[in-house]
């Protein structure tokens, strides 16, 4: 397998990598010419395994969330609307649509609510093995989904996961840190927490006439959460190098002066140059950049998808990222898979950055990082907490037993499928009937040379791969439109405006400043005929997640 990866210099600790993942997720479709697919969470998962990464980690099966975990953030109404709303029905609920924002970015489609429930679940349980010491990093491609708010469903996103599963590290640890590197602004998540001091958002995104509308700099929280919402707006085209010179100083300050006792980053991959919303232009190295920065930290992190709508990008970009979280480096080539034909004609696991002009100046990018960083050290360190007995949950006997009818299974029948999926090749283990021919220890003597073997032995062959192949996959798509956003809760000051001013004259200086899942994906032939019920893969200008 030293072929397809290779270990990651100075990297001198282990990661212990929980993987969620459910096969089901393919099986939803947002509807004709809908630019969000949830196809390419399979595309994925589909580069995951063959590059041979499930020897990596452990990969689980969520268990979906319930309508009661959904309540710990949204509301009842909502929730409730969201189970029972079906596109035969949907008719006779148009009053509720309107309400509930359901319609055209968010439309309804077969298993909306199952499809909720598989991308919360699979962000409340990663956030539940944390809490628990059960691994150091948790990966939920499927999750992300940062426009949904409490009573409104939005760009795309119906359920918020990502406020879910903050709540669930919240209940064990004092301080989170969310970090959204997604094109779009994170507002569903920074409106959830905008009044406390316990999260604090970070969010790098497009700002001016572009969806949601929201992120100014000035937007910095209220009340106890003032300084603990930080928005940094990018303007078009911003490269790899500038983008370092921004994430890096602001969220190395944030770590030190907030110290938060675990991290959730949002790795919406809209960011990516070539996009078909999106409109920054960052390699795939560029991107994953910001995961291999953050992991460096050692906090407990949560890596959670998001936006993203050229598939084939979608899915380089997350499994190297995927890579990375376990510690190694994917080769260029990419294997053979069930969707092997979505990444011609080059076939190479990489997206690079076009020659589109960067929008964003020196100057602008200096007195943004000024200000925000100002604002950082602002907050003083960080804010202490009143820890009380953790709440007892539903999650909690799902992650802390589940083995629990592990006895009940007849001795003589053979091991459930979760217990090879949960397991982890630690390195130099050998296995021949797992990794026969890695690092050059196949075998190639043939049975049809007489004299291929020199002893004159018998050569048997051992059977190669753990895994099984999965369903054909479908697609799916989604996307949020520029609507109305609702007034921000505060603003700041009208004198201070002057001071947060990033475009200075010419003459100014600025200053610088569950159960284990084993499907693969199907396949599928063409990224331009992903869905079968539209001809043609046309986007209407609007938003993501």
């Amino acid at each position: 397998m030293m072929d397809k990866w290779s270990p990651i210099e100075g990297e001198n600790q282990r990661k212990r990598v929980c993987y969620f993942f459910d096969s089901d997720i393919g099986g939803f479709h947002y509807g004709p010419g809908h630019p969000m697919k949830p196809t390419r969470i399979r595309m994925c998962h589909s580069l995951v395994m063959n590059y041979g990464l499930y020897k990596k980690m452990e990969i689980f099966r969520a268990k979906p969330a319930t309508k009661r975990e959904m309540t710990q953030f949204h509301s009842d109404e909502y929730v409730d609307f969201l189970n029972k709303i079906t596109p035969s029905n949907m008719n006779s609920f148009i009053k509720e649509q309107h309400k509930y924002n359901v319609g055209d970015d968010c439309p309804v489609f077969d298993g909306l609510f199952e499809y909720c429930a598989i991308s919360a679940g699979g962000s409340m349980e990663g956030a539940a093995r944390l809490s628990r010491d059960k691994c150091d990093i948790a990966i939920n491609w499927a999750g992300g989904l940062h426009h949904a708010k409490k009573s409104e469903a939005s760009g795309f996103c119906y359920v918020n996961d990502i406020v879910l599963g903050i709540l669930e590290l919240l209940r064990y640890h004092q301080r989170v840190l969310y970090i959204d590197i997604d094109v779009h602004h994170g507002d569903g998540v920074e409106e959830a927490f905008y009044t406390t001091d316990r999260v604090m958002t970070v969010s790098f995104h497009k700002y001016g006439e572009y969806f949601p509308g929201t992120g100014e700099l000035r937007d910095v929280g209220v009340m106890k959460g003032k300084n603990y919402a930080l928005n940094f707006p990018l303007r078009d085209g911003i490269s790899d190098e500038n983008y370092k010179l921004i994430f890096e100083p602001v969220i190395r300050s944030v770590m030190e002066t907030y110290n938060p006792s675990a991290v959730v980053l949002q790795c919406g991959t809209d960011s990516l140059s070539g996009d078909k919303l999106g409109c920054l232009n960052l390699s795939m190295r560029g991107h994953a950049n910001c995961v291999k920065f953050v992991k460096s930290f050692n906090k407990p992190l949560l890596l959670l998808g998001g936006g993203g709508y050229t598939m084939r990008n979608v899915s380089r970009a997350w499994a190297y990222e995927t890579g990375l979280a376990a510690g190694v480096e994917l080769a260029p080539e990419i294997p053979v898979n069930e969707y092997y034909e979505y990444f011609g004609p080059d076939y190479i696991l990489d997206v690079k950055s076009s020659n589109s002009d960067d929008l964003n100046t020196q100057a602008y990018l200096d007195r943004v990082k000024r200000i925000v960083l100002e604002n950082i050290r602002q907050i003083g360190g960080p804010p202490s907490v009143q820890m009380t007995d953790i709440p007892s949950m539903p999650i909690d006997d799902v992650v802390e037993d589940p083995n629990k009818d592990e006895d009940l299974i007849p001795p003589d029948e053979r091991r459930p499928r979760r217990l090879l999926d949960s397991r982890r090749q630690a390195d130099g283990e050998l296995s021949d009937s797992d990794d026969e021919g890695e690092g050059g220890r196949r075998n190639h003597a043939s049975h049809r040379e007489a004299n291929s073997n020199d002893s004159g032995g018998l050569k048997f062959g051992l059977g190669v791969g753990i895994l099984a192949a999965g369903l054909a996959a479908t697609t799916h798509g989604a996307g949020p439109s520029g609507h109305t956003v609702t007034a921000r809760v505060a603003k700041s000051p009208i004198g201070a405006l002057s001071a947060m001013d990033v475009d200075p004259t010419p003459s100014d200086s600025p200053a610088v400043v569950g159960t284990p899942s084993t499907d693969k994906p199907g396949t599928t032939s063409d990224d331009m005929a992903v869905d079968a019920a539209a001809p043609s893969e046309k986007t209407s200008g609007g938003s993501q997640t």
